[in-house]
């Protein structure tokens, strides 16, 4: 089953690749012809989803889904949430906005966070959602050199070690990304058969 994965984000497309298997043909933005910015200006994470997913389906045509990924740090009162990539203004980058929030979070005891995936999918002229949610607390500093955005000062509960500091597998079996593409691929799955 061919399907288009609405990210410009490399190393979404390797996570999601890597959990999604064989079966299935994900095929990246760039493949489809698709090269300008996905419309982001939702104030939910499910909005954002689906106005990407919505956009790639009326522009190009083909089946996708979408995802949308806020860290909700409980301490900033949900904060920086749907605005996680932009946290600390544009042009976007992982280390002004880890270098904000670590400032944000000085001297805060509560360290609890969770991330939180909305994926949104349009398949057959239908919309279907999917969530995945990994809970944790915001180290006060960098810690590892694997993955992207957050990750370094991210430790998911039960590990003794950040998202930046897993294998590609192990985070996959954890983070809300792979929690939410879970939910999507047995989706997929029962509708092959």
């Amino acid at each position: 089953m061919k399907i288009c994965f609405a990210t410009n984000n490399r190393k979404k497309i390797e996570e999601v690749k890597a959990a999604i298997g064989p079966e299935f043909e994900l095929v990246s933005l760039h493949e489809i012809g698709c090269f300008e910015e996905l419309p982001e200006t939702g104030d939910t994470l499910d909005h954002n989803a689906f106005q990407k997913a919505r956009y790639v389906k009326e522009h190009f045509g083909v089946d996708c889904f979408a995802d949308d990924t806020g860290l909700e740090v409980e301490a900033l009162n949900g904060a920086p949430g749907v605005y996680s990539g932009r946290f600390a203004g544009e042009p976007r980058s992982d280390e002004r906005n880890i270098d904000l929030l670590l400032e944000k979070m000085e001297g805060k005891t509560n360290r609890k966070a969770r991330f939180r995936t909305v994926i949104a999918l349009i398949l057959e002229g239908k919309e279907y959602q999917f969530e995945g949610i990994a809970k944790g607390e915001i180290l006060n500093r960098r810690v590892g050199e694997k993955g992207f955005g957050y990750d370094p000062v991210f430790r998911p509960v039960g590990f003794d070690r950040t998202f930046a500091e897993l294998s590609l597998e192990e985070k996959n079996e954890i983070s809300h990304r792979g929690k939410a593409v879970k939910s999507l691929i047995e989706f997929l799955n029962q509708r092959k058969f």
